[in-house]
C-alpha cells in the first residue's frame, strides 16, 4: 500500500537553521508525532541518521558510545536520544574538543530528555519545541474547512500528510504513546483509573485546574493527581496557562488553566466522534478557546521563544481569556466562539484598564465570524488572522 505524503515546511525551521551557525548541538523536543524526524531530516539531508529507538543502534550506542559516535567526523542525527541518555556526556566531550562537529538530538520524553540535556550540554546546544502544526502551517489546504471540522481533526501532521485520519491515529495515540509513558514514568497498576483523570482532565479544558477536586472524584489523592498531571505536561499533552498578577511571586501560586495542545485528542477523550456532534457538544466554546492559546503558544515555540501567555482572573470573577506580554505592556484577548457579533464581547476588554496597572498595548476580539473590524481600540478578528495580534 502506497500513500502518497506531502512535506510541510514547519515554521520553526528559519530558528533552527539560524541557531545551526552558532550551536554544535541542536536539540528537539516535543510530543510524540509532531513531526521532529521529518523536519530533522529534511533540514539536515547532509547528516547520517540513527534512530535510538532501533535496538540494534541503541546496543552499539550504549555498549560502545565512543565507537557509535566517531562513525562520522563531521556529526551526527540521534533521534530519540532519551533511548540512550547516557550519549550526552560523550558528545559534550567531542564538541569541546572540535567545535565544527554537529549532532542534532531530538526526542519526546521532556522529564528524561531535559533534565539530561541541561546537565550535559549546558551552553552548548539550543533548545527547541515542536509543538503539532500550527493553523498558519496548514492554512493553505484549510481556507474552506469547516472551523468543527478543524477542531475536531485536531493538528497532527500525519492527518495532514495523508498518512492518517482522527478515527484511528489518536486512538493508537492514547495506547501506544501515551500509556507507554505513563508506565515508564510512574508504574501505574491501575490504568483505568489513570484513563478517568485524562478524561476528566479534557472535560476541564479552559478551566481552572484544582487537584482536589480531581483527586475526590477518582478516589486518589492530591499529590497523585499532581503527579500524573506533570506526565501529561511532560508528554505535551496537556499545558497550563498561569494567571496574571503584577507580583511576580503571587503569579506562580495562584491557580492555572488547563489546555490540551491538540483540540483533536481532547475531542477523542470527550468521546466526541464527529464534526457534526461538536457543532452541538457544550464543550465547543472551551475546545475552540484551547485552539486559540495554543495557536498562541505555537507562535512564541515557533519563533524559538518562551510563553509569553498568561489569562486574568480576580476576586471578583472579572476575568480575561488571555494575556500576551508585550514589551513592559500587556496586550488583552477575549476568545468567542460564535459566528455573530454581540457588543458584549468587548464588555471585560473595556474594564481591563480598571484592573490592570501596566500599559495596555492592544485589546482584540477573536471570534467565529467573518465580520472584522481592526480601526477601533478593540480590534475583532477572525480567527484565521489571529497571527496578526500575536506579532
Amino acid at each position: 500500500m502506497n500513500i502518497e505524503t506531502k512535506y510541510i515546511r514547519r515554521e520553526l525551521s528559519a530558528v533552527i537553521e539560524e541557531a545551526y551557525r552558532y550551536f554544535s548541538v541542536i536539540t528537539i523536543t516535543g510530543p510524540r508525532q509532531s513531526g521532529k524526524t521529518t523536519l530533522i531530516r529534511n533540514l539536515f539531508p547532509h547528516l547520517p541518521y540513527y534512530s535510538l529507538e532501533n535496538l540494534d543502534v541503541r546496543s552499539f550506542a550504549e555498549n560502545d558510545p565512543i565507537a557509535f559516535l566517531n562513525q562520522h567526523v563531521k556529526g551526527m542525527i540521534l533521534d530519540e536520544v532519551h533511548n540512550a541518555p547516557n550519549l550526552l556526556s560523550y558528545i559534550q566531550g567531542m564538541v569541546d574538543e572540535d567545535a565544527d562537529r554537529r549532532f542534532i538530538l531530538s526526542g519526546s520524553s521532556q522529564f528524561a530528555m531535559l533534565k539530561k540535556v541541561s546537565q550535559s550540554l549546558a551552553g552548548r546546544t539550543a533548545v527547541f519545541e515542536l509543538l503539532p502544526l500550527s493553523y498558519s502551517e496548514v492554512r493553505e489546504t484549510v481556507t474552506d474547512t469547516p472551523l468543527d471540522h478543524l477542531l475536531f481533526k485536531g493538528f497532527y501532521p500525519a492527518i495532514y500528510s495523508g498518512r492518517n485520519v482522527p478515527k484511528f491515529l489518536y486512538p493508537a495515540y492514547m495506547k501506544t504513546y501515551l500509556d507507554k509513558d505513563v508506565r515508564d514514568l510512574l508504574q501505574i497498576k491501575d490504568m483505568m483509573q489513570f484513563h478517568m483523570f485524562i478524561r476528566l482532565c479534557a472535560g476541564r479544558v479552559g478551566s481552572l485546574f484544582k487537584a482536589s477536586e480531581l483527586a475526590n472524584e477518582i478516589g486518589i489523592s492530591s499529590h497523585t493527581v499532581t503527579a500524573w498531571l506533570s506526565v501529561l505536561q511532560a508528554s505535551y499533552i496537556v499545558t497550563l496557562l498561569p494567571p496574571y498578577f503584577e507580583n511576580t511571586r503571587k503569579r506562580l501560586t495562584k491557580t492555572p488553566k488547563l489546555y490540551f495542545m491538540d483540540t483533536g485528542l481532547a475531542c477523542y477523550l470527550l468521546g466526541i466522534e464527529s464534526s457534526e456532534q461538536l457543532s452541538r457538544d457544550k464543550m465547543r466554546g472551551a475546545l475552540f478557546e484551547n485552539f486559540i492559546v495554543t495557536e498562541a503558544l505555537k507562535r512564541r515555540y515557533n519563533q524559538g521563544k518562551e510563553s509569553n501567555l498568561y489569562f486574568y482572573r480576580d476576586s471578583n470573577q472579572n476575568e480575561i481569556d488571555l494575556l500576551l506580554k508585550k514589551g513592559s505592556g500587556l496586550y488583552g484577548i477575549e476568545i468567542k466562539s460564535a459566528m455573530t457579533y454581540h457588543e458584549d464581547f468587548e464588555k471585560t476588554l473595556k474594564q481591563m484598564n480598571n484592573w490592570i496597572k501596566v500599559p495596555i498595548e492592544g485589546k482584540a476580539v477573536v471570534y467565529a465570524g467573518t465580520l472584522e473590524n481592526t480601526t477601533g481600540k478593540i480590534s475583532l478578528l477572525n480567527y484565521a488572522h489571529l497571527d496578526d495580534v500575536l506579532e
